[in-house]
C-alpha cells in the first residue's frame, strides 16, 4: 500500500540572538526551542496532526543568531521547506514563528509552499522586505508588555505588508511580555486556532477573517485587533467551504 501523503504542513521556528555563530545548544538546553514545545503540541490538536494527515516539523539552526545581512535563520527556514516539498509534495504550510524566528518566517514567506505565517513577538526591523508577503496570509500577535521587541513595529510591518499585497492583522495580547509566559494558556490556544485556520481546517475567529480581508489602503489601527475581545473561542469548527 502506498504511503498517504500530508494535506499540509506547519514549520516552527523558534526564537534566537541577535548574533550568534555558534550553534544552538541541544535538547533542554535550548530554552527558546523549550519555549516552543507547547506550541507545537497545541497545533498538532488543533490541526489534526496526530492522525497524519498535517505534518509539524521544527526548523533547526545551523547558527544561534540572525548575524546581520547573512540572515542565517532565513536561510535554514528556506533549507526546511525545500526538504518538505522533496518529501511531501505541494503541500500547503503555515510557517509559525518567535522573535527572531518569526521574523525568519516572514521573509520566507515568498517560498511557493507557503501559505501564511503565524508570528508571536515578532522582531521587525522597519527596513524588512514586505513585497514576499504578497498573496499570503499574516496574522502576528504581540504582548502590550513586550520590553525584547516592538508591538508598534509589528503593527507598522502589517500595514506595510497590506499595501504590498498581503492579507495582514495583529493581535494584541494585553499583559502579555516577550517569553509569552503571561497568559501562556492563551497565547497556545490563540496560537494553534489561528494555525489550524489558515490551514483551512478550523474557522478562523470572525474579526481575525474580517481584518484578514480589509483593503490594502486600511489603516494599520483597523486591522489590529485585542485578544480579549476576539469572543469565548478562539476556533471553531470546520471551515466553511470556499475561503481562500
Amino acid at each position: 500500500m502506498a504511503q498517504r501523503l500530508p494535506s499540509a504542513a506547519v514549520l516552527v521556528l523558534h526564537g534566537g540572538r541577535e548574533t550568534g555563530a555558534v550553534p544552538p545548544p541541544p535538547g533542554p538546553l535550548n530554552l527558546p526551542g523549550v519555549r516552543m514545545l507547547p506550541f507545537v503540541r497545541a497545533v498538532r490538536r488543533a490541526a489534526g496532526a496526530p492522525d497524519g494527515d498535517v505534518l509539524v516539523r521544527r526548523v533547526r539552526y545551523a547558527h544561534r543568531g540572525w548575524n546581520g545581512g547573512r540572515a542565517d535563520p532565513l536561510h535554514d527556514a528556506v533549507t526546511a521547506l525545500d526538504a518538505l516539498r522533496e518529501e511531501a509534495g505541494d503541500v500547503p504550510v503555515v510557517l509559525l514563528g518567535h522573535s527572531m524566528g518569526a521574523r525568519a518566517a516572514l521573509r520566507a514567506a515568498g517560498h511557493p509552499l507557503v501559505r501564511g505565517v503565524v508570528g508571536l513577538a515578532p522582531w521587525c526591523p522597519p527596513g524588512d522586505p514586505v513585497t514576499q508577503l504578497a498573496g499570503r496570509d499574516v496574522v502576528l500577535l504581540h504582548g502590550n508588555r513586550d520590553r525584547t521587541t516592538s508591538p508598534q513595529a509589528t503593527q507598522s510591518l502589517t500595514a506595510r505588508a497590506r499595501r504590498a499585497g498581503a492579507r495582514t492583522c495583529m493581535v494584541t495580547v494585553r499583559g502579555g511580555d516577550h517569553a509569552m509566559i503571561r497568559r501562556a494558556p492563551a497565547w497556545h490556544r490563540l496560537t494553534a486556532g489561528l494555525v489550524a485556520g489558515l490551514l483551512g481546517t478550523r474557522s478562523l475567529p470572525g474579526p481575525v477573517d474580517e481584518a484578514l480581508r480589509l483593503p490594502p489602503t486600511a489603516e494599520a489601527t483597523l486591522g489590529t485587533l485585542d485578544l480579549d475581545r476576539l469572543g469565548a473561542r478562539p476556533h471553531g469548527g470546520p471551515a466553511p467551504a470556499g475561503r481562500r
